[in-house]
């Protein structure tokens, strides 16, 4: 059976960006790391809920991902669970992304880290930042959708 592209188990998911941002498209990305932070990465020590990309000189950081120390290592530690770590893509699609966030309005979030072939990866979405009514709408839309789920399944009760 095929691997769908982004099937394997997110390690680190940012829940919170589909309510507070409209996706428009999404970027896998690879992730410098040092020493062993890709041990707690492996074991979810990891938080992206904060984390925001930038493009700078040509090249993506991501900020403020907090990853947790390892608890068995040792002096290839890093000090700092907050740096910018650099993300790693074809410079056409660093080009890419630098003209779209210069437009107003967008702005690029992490979505979920995972990882892939022994390698850390992160999804990185290009987002426009949803207005409080969008996000009252969707949430009727999704109440909505859970009452007509609801439904549908009183509804197979009764037939059985």
């Amino acid at each position: 059976m095929a691997k769908s592209k982004h099937d394997e188990k997110p390690l680190a998911q940012n829940k919170k960006a589909s309510h507070d941002y409209f996706i428009e498209e999404t970027y896998e990305a690879g992730i410098v790391l040092t020493g062993t932070e890709i041990k707690s990465i492996r074991q979810g020590k990891v938080n992206i809920n904060d984390a925001f990309a930038t493009i700078r000189n040509g090249e993506m950081f991501v900020h403020n991902m907090h990853v947790s120390p390892f608890e068995q290592g040792n002096r290839f530690n890093p000090s700092d669970p907050t740096r910018a770590r650099k993300l790693l893509l074809h410079k056409a699609q660093i080009h890419k992304l630098f003209g779209l966030v210069k437009q107003e309005g967008y702005t690029l979030v992490p979505l979920k880290i995972y990882t892939r072939n022994g390698y850390a990866k992160l999804l990185i979405g290009l987002a426009k930042g949803k207005k409080q009514y969008d996000k009252r709408e969707a949430a009727a839309k999704r109440d909505a959708q859970r009452d007509i789920q609801r439904a549908l399944r009183e509804k197979q009760k009764i037939a059985r």
